[in-house]
């Protein structure tokens, strides 16, 4: 027993997964270099989280990102799926390559990898995504609602709903100090997205007879393919969560079938409403993709279902960002007391709160925002640092030119979508200020 603890001490010390000994090697919960996982969860649940976790909003423009890169786009998507899944592997290796414990977060993979410095750059990266989805969800939800209550009293215009939301998700993220209990949004997640890509696909397919000559289609558009694949690696986006996921299964040496068969899952979903949405609107479809649909009880029941997704989906991210800024900051009961502690968290969450809220008004652009954020963010947190930081903890000379080519790609293709895109993104923000806009529209 002894040589097995000196073995698990050891820098760079990575456990065998295929060994069938491996959860009593690791003596959960006493080793100090693994999390408890005494309680965990099945490899089920564990996919069930994944799905649920990653299956969102992205999907809403997934046929927009179709009419950027044409059919080609196809492509993109599959390889997006492919690239997403071998990074989520990886970064498993990556999480036991810490010197005496167990890498907790992209985060501290990033200050194992690369020092400090590499840390602090990462969470720039994922504060990008903690923040900037919340800022997608709640210009959705504005934009949602004030199209559902066209006509009516309730029309009051984008503005004033992006503040009312603001305040309806601020209300539960200020005053809870942790949402442990969440399973149940994850559940109402899963049933909001599998009910809007059915009712999507069924309305656009009853709407595909009065489409025909008025639909273009293009193979490729090469100068779209950026901006595309921007949005479609917003809507693989997962590991900066996947540490959580995998800390809770009971047998870790699952987790890469686990998750690939989760992206898969996804992938499929996804290639579904992107080339019906494509097929039936060609260049005349929009984002979000329900939007192009016929007007009607079943597109009100869609949105509605959306609505309610990213309102409750909302505080989860400003949550996991304000417990991550708590921590570094040291704002706990043990230094501060129950009173200032209070306070202080109050005062760090309502200035998040209303940095969001800002940001929100001052670009109620939907499509635009998910570029962006695909773009400058997810690309590179699922595409170019999970491989970085593999090779930094691994090596590099014990892999073959095989992998290499492919790491190569994968980088490449986030460093084309972080730099071409961001800049296609920025740029249609520009031109749609330019254009001007009114909340009321």
């Amino acid at each position: 027993m002894s040589d097995i603890k000196d073995e698990k001490t050891s820098v760079g010390y990575e456990p065998d997964f295929s060994s069938t000994t491996y959860e009593t090697d690791f003596e959960f919960g006493k080793s100090g270099y693994d999390v408890d996982r005494t309680n965990g969860s099945t490899s089920f649940y564990a996919y069930y989280n994944i799905v649920c976790l990653v299956a969102g909003t992205g999907m809403l423009g997934l046929s927009s990102a179709l009419k950027q890169g044409g059919w080609a786009g196809l492509v993109m998507v599959l390889l997006a799926w492919w690239m997403s899944s071998y990074t989520a592997v990886i970064m498993q290796k990556c999480m036991y390559k810490g010197k005496n414990r167990r890498l907790a977060s992209f985060k501290e993979i990033a200050t194992e990898s690369f020092g400090a410095i590499g840390g602090w750059v990462s969470f720039f990266f994922t504060t990008w995504i903690y923040l900037g989805t919340p800022v997608l969800y709640l210009v959705l939800a504005a934009q949602n609602m004030n199209q559902l209550c066209a006509g009516t009293a309730g029309e009051i215009g984008r503005l004033p709903w992006t503040i009312i939301w603001c305040v309806v998700v601020g209300i539960p993220y200020i005053f809870l100090k942790s949402m442990n209990n969440i399973a149940w949004t994850s559940a109402f997640g899963m049933i909001a997205i599998m009910g809007t890509i059915l009712i999507t696909i069924v309305l656009a397919g009853i709407d595909a007879p009065n489409q025909v000559d008025t639909s273009n289609h293009d193979n490729v558009i090469w100068e779209g393919f950026p901006i595309a694949l921007a949005t479609i690696s917003f809507s693989f986006g997962g590991n900066v969560v996947y540490p959580n996921v995998e800390a809770s299964m009971k047998n870790p040496k699952k987790w890469p079938i686990t998750v690939v068969g989760g992206l898969s899952t996804c992938a499929m979903m996804y290639i579904a409403i992107a080339v019906c949405g494509y097929y039936v609107y060609g260049s005349d479809v929009v984002n979000p993709i329900y939007n192009s649909t016929p007007d009607g009880p079943a597109r009100t029941v869609a949105i509605v279902l959306i609505t309610v997704n990213v309102v409750v989906s909302a505080p989860i991210m400003l949550v996991s960002f304000a417990l991550d800024v708590e921590d570094m900051l040291n704002v706990t009961v043990e230094k501060w007391g129950k009173t200032k502690e209070f306070i202080l968290r109050f005062l760090l969450r309502t200035g998040i709160m209303v940095f969001v809220a800002v940001v929100g008004i001052l670009i109620p652009f939907f499509d635009l925002l998910m570029s962006l954020i695909g773009a400058f963010a997810n690309c590179a947190v699922i595409l170019i640092f999970p491989v970085l930081f593999y090779l930094r903890l691994t090596g590099f000379r014990n892999k073959n030119i095989l992998q290499h080519f492919w790491h190569f790609l994968i980088v490449l293709v986030g460093l084309v979508g972080l730099i071409f895109g961001t800049w296609t993104a920025i740029e249609d923000l520009i031109d749609a200020f330019a254009d001007g806009y009114e909340y009321s529209i």
